[in-house]
């Protein structure tokens, strides 16, 4: 009976169940508080906490930054406990699913699927980057987490104007974008009570369309900048889901880096390393579908084996993409 299970779950099509499983969680991020869901303020993934009435729960760095914001006196004092505690919460929940959060629960992660998926029935063609930008890439998202650190500490010792608010928030995309989804168009909208909120705002105008226009060209564009991403990959070695490969099995036929929306060439190049999770990773579990090796690529949840790379599984998933095509 389990070896049936698995049989069957390796032979899924995953684009089916992650197209559905992805809906599911975007409806219930973004419209959960129509129903009374609250998840917490503590979640791996862009809930926004601007969109009001609808969210079924809030990203952790909305309430991160406010809590930076308050000054070093406060941080280290019994207050300190309520940011220690909201991080935990926040382990918590990164530690279920891993970077699987990016892949299969963000609604900004979801909705630039949704423009690859229309980009390419217009047929036209996405872009990919070299190595050399890929490399240097990869840095601007570790970037952008320290500064959403330290700009509201700076913010809490007085260096810079409380009016910059939550920094990072004002120029994430997640708070001009899913609140359109509920009917709130107000954060499209630049502050002009004071030069700060203006400078701001209008860099989140800016981020938002660069959102869109990155995203048509280039596939999970925004991922490679998040810096939820950055911070989910200093915290994946412990987490429960891992994805690993036996390089033993590996021929480096590049069927896994074909598919990787985030072009990661090791996923195929590397078969040294067991644990084969990179940086810019979504765990999307792409690359294990597109796999023809027996067992050489799979995702383990607390050892146990979730989903793995079949002969079997691959041809199955080759003849229903031949007859959608």
């Amino acid at each position: 009976m389990v070896n049936r299970i698995r049989t069957f779950i390796n032979s899924c099509d995953l684009r089916r169940f992650r197209f559905w499983l992805q809906l599911l969680l975007f409806i219930l991020l973004v419209y959960g508080g129509y129903a009374a869901i609250n998840l917490g303020q503590n979640l791996p993934t862009f809930s926004c906490g601007y969109n009001q009435d609808g969210k079924g729960g809030v990203c952790y760095l909305l309430p991160l930054q406010h809590q930076l914001a308050r000054g070093p006196a406060s941080l280290f004092s019994w207050a300190g406990i309520a940011v220690l505690t909201g991080f935990l919460y926040f382990v918590i929940w990164f530690f279920v699913f891993n970077k699987a959060w990016c892949g299969y629960a963000c609604p900004l992660g979801t909705i630039q699927d949704w423009i690859t998926a229309l980009r390419k029935k217009m047929g036209i063609p996405y872009a990919s980057y070299t190595w050399e930008q890929f490399r240097h890439l990869k840095k601007i998202k570790y970037a952008l987490l320290v500064l959403m650190i330290f700009i509201p500490m700076g913010i809490g010792s007085g260096i810079f104007s409380h009016d910059m608010a939550t920094p990072f928030c004002m120029i994430c995309p997640g708070r001009t974008i899913i609140p359109l989804f509920t009917g709130d168009f107000s954060q499209l909208t630049i502050d002009f009570s004071s030069k700060t909120k203006m400078i701001m705002t209008t860099l989140g105008m800016l981020v938002t369309g660069l959102f869109f226009t990155g995203s048509f060209i280039k596939k999970r564009f925004f991922c490679f900048f998040c810096p939820m991403s950055a911070l989910h990959y200093m915290l994946s070695k412990p987490a429960f889901l891992k994805l690993k490969k036996d390089g033993s099995k590996c021929t480096k036929c590049g069927d896994c880096y074909s598919v990787c929306d985030m072009q990661i060439k090791e996923i195929a190049d590397d078969v040294d390393n067991i644990n084969i999770l990179q940086d810019d990773c979504i765990m999307c579990l792409k690359c294990i579908s597109a796999c023809p090796e027996e067992g050489c690529l799979k995702v383990n949840f607390l050892g146990q084996h979730v989903f793995e790379s079949t002969v079997d599984g691959y041809i199955k998933r080759m003849e229903k993409g031949n007859k959608s095509e």
